[in-house]
């Protein structure tokens, strides 16, 4: 979409369309509320300067929405299929390392009680599970800081695809 076609839509049609992002209703709200935008690094901008006050309760939201690294979401929503492309680099027809990724997120889920998330878009399987084990020994207020950095990373990078396709 085009950023004029953007800056056009309705408040209801913009927050379908950048929703996928992240569900954050006040995040999503507050980006879309700012418009119009001269240009995409100034939505980019805005929207990563809304997204330094997301609280736990934000995070928590969002992940509701993000499959477990390895798994392949499901479905034929918009953020299904961001999903399934951010995964690429991870090989599902190496079982070893799919087999280490479910441990990984069992013993993550099992340690924070939130599903692992990292922007894995650009990494391969073999780092985003090097990452996982570095994150296990992570204190709590550690971690929550590090889920919200990718929640963002994700995040922007979803929106500039959707605002550069």
């Amino acid at each position: 979409m085009t950023l004029a076609a953007f800056n056009q839509l309705s408040p209801a049609e913009a927050d379908a369309l950048i929703r996928p992002s992240a569900d954050i209703d006040r995040w999503v709200e507050a980006v879309v509320a700012a418009r119009p935008y001269s240009n995409v690094e100034e939505v980019l901008s805005a929207a990563r300067e809304r997204a330094l006050d997301w609280t736990d309760e934000d995070i928590d939201a969002a992940l509701a929405h993000h499959p477990r690294i390895g798994e392949r979401a499901s479905g034929s929503s918009t953020e299904a299929g961001m999903s399934r492309g951010e995964q690429a680099g991870v090989d599902a027809s190496d079982s070893a390392l799919a087999d280490e990724l479910l441990a990984g997120n069992r013993a993550y889920e099992e340690r924070f009680g939130r599903v692992f998330l990292i922007r894995a878009a650009g990494r391969s399987g073999r780092e985003i599970l090097d990452e996982l084990n570095r994150r296990l020994r992570n204190t709590d207020e550690d971690e929550i800081r590090e889920v919200a950095e990718q929640l963002r990373q994700i995040a922007l990078l979803r929106l500039e695809g959707i605002l550069r396709a």
